[in-house]
């Protein structure tokens, strides 16, 4: 694979990196860290990269690599929300594969307009939907699918922070800086940033759709061009409630997601805290605790009592992209993609506009 951004400094580039090794079927081959060419050079060494592989420009890099007889197969995309879209277009119509941080694109014009590229150019296109690649929520999606707690009644998903309680984009930090800034961002703050994680993760656990939303959005911090808080009704396409709740306003937090899928026979309760762990509660008072470990959930890697976490996750994911590039009739589970990109900006994009219109009940389907 070749890399574009996650230079030095970024937080998610390294991440991507590693997760993409961790199993030995994807070498990191190129990259173009930084338009700065001492920072791209630094960062590219820091990989182990030769320097005549290491670009300063994303463009460059593409053209090169799909020149080479040894070059690239995909491109991992780890920039700034704002480049996501043209990149990978370009990337797919050189050929390259694509694996892409989420958000798809900043709007859903952009991202339907990557649906087609998807479909004319016939490339393989992948979002790091991080919670998917999680063991334990992989397993709560097959218990689910078995009726372990019956027929899904209610779905809540709730993603809370507190790294923007203050105004830290002016402070010098460049995650907050760009991920406050419409520019780079889009048009969504919180919702776009992890709103959107439990809305997938809602949907790919519990295997229902949302149909529906009613959106409260709300810049909390004074002077914010995007919200900073969320709080949302879902209502499903078979008829069930849902809440969905995501803040980075909550002082204190950390970076607590927890899903609860409620059935008719049982609670199923995932939190990423404590990530290695499923719970279900029965109405006899009985709770069951499952726990991960090599053979008892998809994607561990390690005995039970071992803990993994975010880059093993991010590592599933990368697993199984590596295995479909290679042919791979199935997977270990699946693979978020360009679909998944057009549901979450749709929810993004309506959330956003039906908050600000209060509208009330919002439709999700077209």
């Amino acid at each position: 694979m070749a890399m574009i951004g996650g230079g030095p400094g970024a937080f998610i580039g390294p991440v991507h990196a590693m997760a993409a090794r961790l199993d030995g079927k994807i070498a990191l081959v190129a990259g173009a860290f930084s338009s700065d060419r001492e920072r791209a050079l630094a960062g590219g060494r820091g990989y182990g990269l030769p320097d005549d592989r290491i670009y300063t420009d994303w463009r460059e890099l593409i053209a090169a690599e799909a020149a080479r007889p040894d070059g690239a197969e995909f491109v991992a995309i780890v920039t700034p929300n704002h480049l996501h879209q043209p990149i990978a277009i370009a990337a797919m119509e050189a050929g390259l594969h694509v694996i892409c941080d989420k958000p798809a694109a900043t709007n859903l014009a952009g991202t339907l307009a990557l649906h087609d590229a998807v479909s004319r150019t016939g490339r393989l296109y992948a979002l790091t939907y991080t919670y998917t690649g999680y063991p334990m929520v992989r397993r709560a999606r097959e218990l689910v699918r078995e009726g372990a707690i019956g027929t899904v009644r209610k779905v809540s998903a709730q993603y809370v922070q507190g790294w923007l309680a203050d105004r830290a984009e002016e402070e010098g930090n460049k995650q907050a800086h760009w991920r406050t800034d419409p520019a780079q961002a889009g048009i969504g703050g919180c919702i776009g940033d992890i709103g959107v994680h439990a809305f997938n993760l809602a949907e790919f656990v519990s295997g229902l759709e949302v149909a529906e939303i009613m959106p409260d959005l709300s810049s909390v911090v004074g002077g914010r061009l995007l919200d900073d808080d969320c709080n949302v009704l879902l209502r499903f396409a078979g008829g069930q409630p849902g809440v969905l709740v995501a803040s980075q306003i909550c002082t204190g937090e950390r970076n607590d997601l927890t899903l609860k899928v409620h059935g008719t026979t049982g609670t199923l309760t995932w939190n990423h805290e404590n990530c290695g762990a499923l719970r279900i509660d029965r109405a006899d008072g009985r709770t069951e605790t499952l726990r991960a470990g090599q053979g008892l959930a998809p994607g561990t890697r390690i005995p039970v009592g071992h803990p993994e976490g975010f880059i093993e996750a991010f590592a599933n994911i990368y697993s199984d992209f590596a295995d479909k590039l290679r042919g791979a009739a199935q997977t270990q589970c699946p693979i978020p993609g360009i679909a998944e990109g057009v549901r979450s900006m749709r929810f993004v994009e309506r959330a956003v506009a039906g908050s600000r219109t209060r509208q009330g009940w919002v439709a999700l389907t077209e």
